[in-house]
């Protein structure tokens, strides 16, 4: 897989990439991760990428013209599958999709920022638009690191226990069990007697159990 994130301030993305399973993951060959600075595509002597908005109001807003250069350069080099704009009104980002884009060749990141991109962009340029919660961050390169790192993450390879990412929270619309490991017994605190027996079935029913029942009491919605 290969994900090419645009960004006017790229260094904000480079820590997550060079760390834990996102870095174990590059270094294996599973996912190519390439970082654009908006900026080299930029107009003018002063690398401008931003403009006020027509009609007045607070707040820059990113240009049509780099962004649509930027994309067409990568465009002309392999096809994408999604061109992802990451947006507060875009799409819910919950497993499933994190699911089905993980199953992509090919996809592009652009993070906002100021007060947003020129709407033509999104009119013409964008197939698919993505948000990570009703909140506003200073730009996109956060939520563009969230987005990557959940779809990274179900590549085959990436995790030690392929069969990890199966049992995660929401992945069967449920939250995941309670889980425990040493020591048995922390003052006065006990693991579960059914997590000792060694009776696999019985361990799996009640795992079952506590994931209904930690789903009904904690987001009763996912049971809808």
């Amino acid at each position: 897989m290969r994900i090419d994130i645009i960004s006017v301030v790229p260094d904000i993305l480079k820590s997550p990439f060079e760390a834990s399973i996102l870095k174990r993951a590059i270094e294996k060959g599973v996912v190519e991760v390439h970082i654009h600075n908006l900026r080299d595509y930029s107009l003018g002597n002063y690398k401008q990428v931003d403009d006020y908005q027509f009609g007045g109001g607070a707040g820059m807003v990113l240009m049509i013209e780099p962004i649509d250069k930027c994309i067409r350069d990568l465009k002309s080099e392999r096809d994408y599958d999604e061109i992802i704009y990451l947006t507060p009104d875009g799409q819910r980002l919950d497993q499933k999709m994190s699911n089905s884009l993980s199953l992509l060749k090919n996809i592009i990141i652009l993070c906002g920022h100021y007060k947003g991109v020129d709407q033509r962009v999104r009119d013409t340029l964008i197939t698919k638009e993505i948000s990570i919660g009703d909140y506003v961050l200073s730009g996109g390169e956060l939520g563009a690191a969230v987005l990557a790192d959940a779809v990274i993450r179900l590549l085959p390879g990436v995790l030690n226990d392929e069969t990890s990412a199966l049992t995660d929270t929401f992945q069967d619309d449920l939250l995941a069990p309670p889980v425990y490991t040493r020591p048995r017994e922390y003052k006065g605190l006990e693991v579960p007697e059914v997590l000792l027996g060694g009776n696999f079935k019985a361990i799996e029913e009640w795992r079952e159990e506590q994931a209904y029942l930690r789903t009904k009491k904690l987001r009763p919605d996912l049971l809808e």
